[in-house]
C-alpha cells in the first residue's frame, strides 16, 4: 500500500522556522501487509506533542528515518494473521507504548512499564520486532512509539490499540491517547488526587491543560495552574484553575504559600519538562505532599534535592509515565467523562491542520502558539 507521511530523516540541526528548514518531509512511502497480531489503520486525526517535537530537535533520541506522530485515532481496514478482538471498521485510539500483557509489570496492572513494550519503543520497531514501512527504494523506515500517526494509514500492533465507540469525533479521541491519559492519569492515578484535597499543576501544555480539566472532575477543592506564559495563564482560568500564577517571578514561591495557599498544596504535577519548573512544584507541596512528573527533559537534565526534605517532611515524588493508565481501562472511562460533559477537552483544540501543513504546526507548538494541533485526514 502507497500512503503518504510525515518522515523525519534527522534528528536536530534544523534551523526555526521548520516552514522554511522542513525537518519532516511529505513522501509516499510503502506499507506492507500486517502480520501476526497486526492491522492496518486508516489514520483520521494525530495530535502534534512535545514529545513528537523532542524529536525532531535532538532532545529525545530515536532512530533514523522515522515516520513520527504518537497520538492518533482511525479505522481499522485490514486484519493481519490471529487478530482477536477486533475487526474491520473498529474504530480505535493509539497507546503510545505497546503492552505484551504477559510481564511482570503488565500482569500486575502497569503495563506502562511493560519491558517488551519499551524495547520495541526504543528500537522502532512494533511490539513483535516487524518494520512494515520502506520507501519505494526499499528502505526501511522506523515505527514512532508503534503508531506513525503522521500518515494516511499505518501498520500496527493490536497491543497498541483500543477499541472504542463510534460516536466519538476521531479529532477528540486521539487527545485520549496521549495529552489526557497522561494528563488525568497523572492527577487520578500517580499523584492519587481524592476529592477536597489541592493541586498545583505547573507547565500548561496540552497535558497540563488536561490535568487541569481532570482536577475538576476528580473534585479538587482548589486548582492552581502556573507557567512562565501569562497568556496559558489565562487560558488555564478558562479551563478551570481556581487560581493561576506566573512560576517565573521571583517572589512566586512566597506567593503561593502565604497568599493562595496555607503553606502550599496536596499534590502537584508537573509537565514542563524543565528543571526550575519541576523544583518549583516540589517545593510548593506541603508536608506530606506528593508531586508528580510526566514530563521528559533533555536526558542530560538534572535535578538538585536534598534527601532531608524527602524524610523530614514525608514528601514523595514520583514519575509518570502514560498516565500511569491501563489504557484499555482508561481510554474508555475517560472518553465516557467527554461524553457526559464532565472532561471538556475538546476545548484543547485551536488548530487543525492538512499533512502538508505540519512543519508550521510544529513552528506554532515551539513558540506556544497552540495548545492542541491535530491533524485531520479526510
Amino acid at each position: 500500500m502507497r500512503v503518504k507521511a510525515a518522515v523525519l530523516h534527522q534528528s536536530g540541526g534544523h534551523k526555526r522556522p521548520y516552514k522554511d528548514s522542513k525537518p519532516l518531509q511529505i513522501e509516499e512511502i510503502i506499507l506492507e501487509k500486517p502480520g501476526k497480531e497486526e492491522v492496518i489503520v486508516q489514520i483520521k486525526a494525530a495530535g502534534l506533542c512535545h514529545s513528537d517535537l523532542s524529536v525532531i530537535d535532538g532532545n529525545r533520541i530515536r532512530p533514523m528515518p522515522m515516520v513520527l506522530g504518537h497520538e492518533a485515532s482511525g479505522i481499522i481496514v485490514e486484519l493481519g494473521e490471529d487478530v482477536k478482538g477486533f475487526e474491520v471498521g473498529d474504530h480505535v485510539v493509539f497507546a503510545f507504548l505497546p503492552s505484551c500483557g504477559h510481564c511482570d509489570y503488565c500482569m500486575s496492572g502497569r503495563p506502562a512499564l511493560c519491558d517488551t513494550g519499551a524495547k520495541a519503543n526504543n528500537e522502532g520497531m512494533l511490539l513483535n520486532g516487524d518494520r512494515k514501512i520502506k520507501n519505494e527504494n526499499g528502505e526501511e523506515y522506523f515505527h514512532h512509539l508503534g503508531v506513525s500517526g503522521f500518515a494516511e494509514y499505518t501498520v500496527a500492533s493490536v497491543y497498541s490499540l483500543v477499541k472504542i465507540e463510534k460516536e466519538y469525533p476521531f479529532e477528540v479521541a486521539a487527545l485520549f491517547g496521549c495529552a489526557v491519559m497522561t494528563g488525568m492519569g497523572a492527577v487520578v492515578h500517580t499523584a492519587k488526587l481524592t476529592a477536597g484535597e489541592s493541586l498545583l499543576v505547573v507547565g500548561l501544555g496540552g497535558v497540563g491543560l488536561s490535568a487541569v480539566l481532570g482536577a475538576k472532575a476528580a473534585g479538587a477543592s482548589q486548582i492552581i495552574a502556573a507557567d512562565v506564559s501569562d497568556s496559558k495563564l489565562v487560558v488555564a482560568k478558562e479551563f478551570g484553575a481556581t487560581d493561576i500564577i506566573n512560576s517565573g517571578e521571583e517572589c512566586a514561591m512566597d506567593k503561593l504559600k502565604q497568599r493562595i495557599t496555607r503553606g502550599g498544596v496536596d499534590k502537584s504535577v508537573e509537565f514542563a519538562g524543565a528543571m526550575a519548573a519541576l523544583d518549583f512544584a516540589f517545593n510548593a507541596t506541603k508536608k506530606g505532599g506528593v508531586t508528580v512528573t510526566g514530563a521528559l527533559p533533555h536526558p542530560d537534565a538534572r535535578l538538585s534535592l536534598n534527601p532531608l526534605t524527602l524524610v523530614g517532611q514525608e514528601k514523595s515524588l514520583k514519575g509518570c509515565y502514560l498516565g500511569s493508565c491501563v489504557p484499555a481501562i482508561d481510554i474508555p472511562n475517560f472518553l465516557a467523562l467527554y461524553r457526559n460533559g464532565n472532561l471538556p477537552v475538546d476545548k484543547l483544540i485551536t488548530h487543525r491542520l492538512k499533512l502538508e501543513d505540519i512543519n508550521e504546526g510544529f513552528d506554532r507548538l515551539a513558540s506556544g502558539e497552540a495548545i492542541r494541533q491535530v491533524i485531520v485526514f479526510d
